[in-house]
This record gives structure tokens, C-alpha cells and sequence, in this order.
């Protein structure tokens, strides 16, 4: 099944340049209904183009869209907190005073942030659909702000963890936007972000049919392309993690059981998380470095 997508729509729509090294140079990788994603030639980074304009993007998320968010809440909630537990998230950040500060962007209703709060951090969120974020403003009584990364100007270091799941795919422009996150890391902070693994064995298959190829999502990362647009931002990459061989409904159990451990093994998956610091930060002990 498809990702949620709010488009396409009637969109003013642009030709652009790969976001991570600037070429204009590439070739149709696959393509859908009102939209496409092509290669670039360069640098192997897969984007839409044309690209619909900022304006027309962010007024797809609305209320469709929070209807979607509260109806999946819990289902994504427990996703997101099986990533955490897969890069020991708990042990990781065990030395942490109670009352640092933890950032979610892209919280959607607000679920996540209110089970970090539970667990003694000071939180905050990003989302730029009013309604998911009203709600989670008045259900849960969360700090959010409504808007982009760059219209909330936190200051430098201001948070010691920050997480952004299913959210650097929908953003015009990746590089910047991570340049973003590390300015304001804390120093010996980590950000956590999961994203669609373009390279994963489920979008080789399915390819245009791939439940992530949808006109909502900017840009499809690899291992590689990720890699280079983390380390050119500023970051070290501490862990990298992928999930999901094959999705319900294509293959028997027998066959997705062992598909979906295998795919954590070897990193195939359809899912993939990267744990990171900032490249100046000193050696972390019990993190595997890559």
C-alpha cells in the first residue's frame, strides 16, 4: 500500500538541481501519475523534478492530513519507538540530566513527545500541519511550534537529542536542512533520523509501484547519498540501522519473516535510521562508529 500523499495537485512546479552536488545533470529513474524522480549523474541522488514550489507543499498538510496522522498515531508511535530501542537509545543517552532538552520535527499529533516527556526529558516539536499541531497543543498540552526548522531560529545548541522520522524526504533542500539540525545540536547531542531506504531491496522490486515513490516525498536517499549529505552537513555517522524485507501482503509469512530479519542483518530494508553527532564531538564510549 502507498504512503499517505497529498498530491499532485494544481502546483506551480520548477526545474531544480541536485540539492547534493549542485548538478543539473541527470536521468529518469522512475516515475508516477502527475510525477517523477530522476538520478542524478553526478552524485546518485535521487529527487523529484520538477519540483512543486514551497507554497504549494506546505498546504498540503492540512486536514486530510491530520486525519491520516490521528488515525496511524499509535501505529507509527510504535514504530518510532522500536527504532529507538534498536540503537539502544535508553543506554545511549543514560547520562543525560533529567530535563535535557529533546526535539521532535515533524511530531505530527505529538504522541512521541509526550512519552519523551514521560520519561523526564524536556520537550519540544516542529510541525507545520495546524491541526496535528493544535492538537497536540491542546490534548496533550505540548510545547510546538507551527512552521519550518528555519522559521522556529532555535539557538545554537539548543537540544541534546533531535528526531525527525519520515520527515528529510519531504524537504526541498536536504543539505541545508541538516546544516540546520547541527547548528543547533548540543555538542555531545545525537539526532536520529529515518527515512525510506531508496536502495532497499522492496524499491528495487517495486520501483514506480515502491509505497515511498509518491509525489509528497522530494527526495529518495540511499545509504550513500545519505552518508555524504550527513558527513557534508557536519555530522558522524555513529550507527545506521534498516528495517522492513518485504510488506505485509507481498509475500507469504514464511517468506517475510525471515526477509524482514534478514534485511536488519545484511541492510537491505525497506526503512532505514541513522544515528549521528557532530563530527567535532569526542569519541563516544559503547557506540559503534562508522
Amino acid at each position: 500500500m502507498k504512503t499517505y500523499s497529498a498530491g499532485p495537485g494544481q502546483d506551480e512546479v520548477y526545474e531544480v538541481a541536485c540539492s547534493l552536488c549542485n548538478s543539473k545533470s541527470y536521468s529518469l529513474f522512475l516515475k508516477g501519475e502527475g510525477f517523477r524522480f530522476v538520478k542524478c549523474r553526478q552524485c546518485g541522488l535521487v529527487y523529484q523534478n520538477l519540483q512543486p514550489v514551497i507554497r504549494d507543499l506546505e498546504n498540503r498538510y492540512r486536514n486530510n492530513y491530520f486525519l491520516y496522522e490521528i488515525k496511524n498515531e499509535k501505529n507509527f508511535f510504535n514504530l518510532m519507538k522500536l527504532g529507538l530501542k534498536d540503537i539502544n537509545f535508553d543506554r545511549l543517552t543514560s547520562g543525560f540530566a533529567r530535563g535535557s532538552h529533546f526535539l521532535d520535527i515533524g511530531c505530527a499529533t505529538g504522541m512521541l513527545l509526550e512519552y519523551m516527556r514521560g520519561k523526564g526529558w524536556d520537550v519540544r516539536g516542529i510541525e507545520i500541519c495546524r491541526e496535528s499541531a493544535e492538537y497536540a497543543k491542546n490534548e496533550r498540552k505540548l510545547s510546538i511550534f507551527i512552521g519550518t526548522l528555519k522559521e522556529a531560529a532555535f539557538p545554537d545548541s539548543s537540544f541534546s537529542v533531535i528526531h525527525l522520522s519520515h520527515l528529510i524526504e519531504h524537504v526541498p533542500n536536504p543539505k541545508e536542512f541538516m546544516a540546520e539540525v547541527r547548528r543547533i545540536l548540543a555538542p555531545r547531542g545525537f539526532a536520529i533520523i529515518t527515512t525510506p531506504n531508496i536502495a532497499g531491496l522492496q524499491a528495487r522490486i517495486l520501483k514506480g509501484k515502491w509505497r515511498s515513490a509518491i509525489p509528497d516525498h522530494l527526495t529518495l536517499f540511499s545509504k550513500a547519498t545519505m552518508k555524504r549529505i550527513l558527513e557534508e552537513s557536519g555530522f558522524r555517522i555513529l550507527k545506521v540501522k534498516t528495517w522492513g524485507g518485504m510488506a505485509k501482503g507481498m509475500a507469504a509469512w514464511w517468506i517475510k519473516w525471515p526477509m524482514d530479519r534478514l534485511a536488519k542483518i545484511f541492510g537491505f530494508g525497506d526503512v532505514m535510521l541513522h544515528l549521528v553527532c557532530s563530527n567535532s564531538a569526542s569519541t563516544l564510549k559503547g557506540v559503534r562508529h562508522f
